[in-house]
């Protein structure tokens, strides 16, 4: 089976998975427990907040461990939207965000908060220009993805850092789920303020997200009940899961350079195949370094317009490869897609997104094997074609 949905989830390496069972079974006290096996556990805990900062050039107090990016995201957007409140009314985001962002805005706006959704072009990129229209004294908080799920469209971190970085009242969120270890994300030097990512994103565990909060922020907690993650997440840390995600983030940020090149090289495969196949649509750019419109290196985004998706990713299977459609937070739902409707495409197109996700054990072969089978689904799919 080849497994081509490494944006839902990714295979854990070896190293973690030992490390997560070593750890279960030599350090399960509370890491809270003020008993030497649970200040033993906290060590640990905090030792994984070491590594995090090490690999990125922050300090690790700014670092804090929660449930998956879904928890890191809400709590950044909500806790820094309502306990900044005091300094304005208006948030911005864009349409393209995963729903762990979107829809908090959305419950944001219904609480009264005013709410701008910035648009994208056709290949899903947002204009820096555009956000700066928008700006206002108003404005207390701006969230942009740094790589989207759905189609992999890389967005202008660094150039908005720099519309930002004057603007002190003004907070800046990057859920950089997808990114991290697939491409570089410069924290500091992007001047970003709040920063998601997810462990089992990266080749570790499920159950553990990260969030850097920067030096001196404050959020207000989402949830009540204890002072675990410096007040700001309650309860008891999951002390095995966050010493092997700290592992698989190591290890993915020392091989992210070598792994872009590589992933580059297999999504240009995959492209030169898909151009090849008439009834295909690629979704985004086809130049992953197209000026202003930059794709990430392992997510591809393809639709067969008036074929419904999930239909294709059952008749991949059986053909021994796994793809998804949408995200994998929203697969279920039968809606076209929300990100590629704001990207301008026609219903059948948006409806019909197959996204494709790749990782470090996939080889030119693999990507040939795919080619062949979705050749062989189109073949089997146009006889249905209506009119």
């Amino acid at each position: 089976m080849l497994y081509f949905d490494h944006c839902a989830s990714t295979p854990p390496y070896d190293e973690v998975i030992q490390t997560l069972a070593e750890v279960m079974k030599a350090h399960y006290a509370n890491p809270s427990s003020i008993h030497g096996a649970g200040l033993q556990a906290d060590k640990l805990v905090e030792r994984s907040r070491t590594v995090l900062a090490g690999a990125t050039g922050t300090k690790p107090e700014e670092w804090l461990f929660t449930s998956g990016g879904t928890e890191s995201n809400n709590l950044a957007v909500k806790g820094a939207a309502k306990f900044y409140r005091s300094r304005g009314n208006h948030i911005i985001t864009t349409a393209i965000e995963h729903a762990s962002v979107y829809d908090a805005y959305k419950q944001l706006e219904a609480e009264g908060f005013r709410v701008t959704y910035l648009p994208v072009n056709v290949t899903g990129h947002v204009d820096p220009g555009e956000l700066q229209k928008q700006l206002s004294d108003d404005t207390i908080l701006v969230s942009v993805m740094h790589v989207n799920n759905e189609t992999g469209s890389v967005q202008p971190i660094a150039e908005i850092g720099r519309l930002l970085k004057d603007r002190p009242k003004t907070l800046f969120h990057v859920d950089a789920v997808q990114s991290i270890g697939k491409l570089p994300v410069d924290i500091k030097g992007w001047g970003i303020d709040l920063l998601t990512g997810s462990a089992h994103k990266l080749r570790g565990p499920k159950g553990v997200g990260f969030l850097y909060v920067r030096e001196g922020l404050r959020l207000q907690p989402l949830q009540s009940g204890g002072s675990q993650e410096h007040a700001l997440r309650a309860g008891t840390q999951n002390v095995p899961a966050i010493v092997a995600a700290a592992k698989a983030f190591r290890m993915t940020m020392s091989s992210a350079e070598e792994r872009a090149e590589a992933m580059y090289a297999l999504r240009s495969q995959l492209i030169k195949a898909i151009e090849s196949i008439p009834e295909l649509k690629l979704n985004g750019s086809a130049d992953a370094m197209a000026a202003g419109a930059p794709m990430a290196p392992h997510i591809v985004n393809v639709s067969y317009p008036g074929m419904k998706p999930e239909v294709m990713v059952h008749m991949l299977e059986e053909a021994g490869i796994i793809a998804s459609t949408k995200s994998a937070c929203s697969s279920k739902d039968d809606k076209p897609s929300r990100v590629l409707l704001a990207m301008g495409l026609e219903r059948a197109q948006a409806s019909g997104g197959i996204r494709i996700s790749f990782g470090d054990e996939h080889t030119p072969q693999d990507i040939k094997k795919l080619e062949d089978g979705l050749r062989a689904v189109v073949r089997r799919l146009k006889p249905l074609e209506r009119g």
